[in-house]
C-alpha cells in the first residue's frame, strides 16, 4: 500500500513540476511579447 501511495505522490509531483515549467515559460512569452510590444508602440514617435 506504501508503494502505491508513493508512487501516486510522485506522479503527482511530477505534475506539479510540469505545470510548474509550463507557467513559468508561459508568463516568461508573455513578458517577452509585453516588452516587444512597447519598443515597436515609441518608434514612431520620433
Amino acid at each position: 500500500m506504501t508503494d502505491d501511495n508513493d508512487k501516486a505522490s510522485e506522479e503527482r509531483r511530477t505534475k506539479l513540476v510540469k505545470a510548474g515549467v509550463a507557467v513559468g515559460i508561459g508568463s516568461a512569452a508573455i513578458v517577452a511579447a509585453l516588452l516587444y510590444a512597447s519598443k515597436v508602440k515609441k518608434k514612431p514617435r520620433r
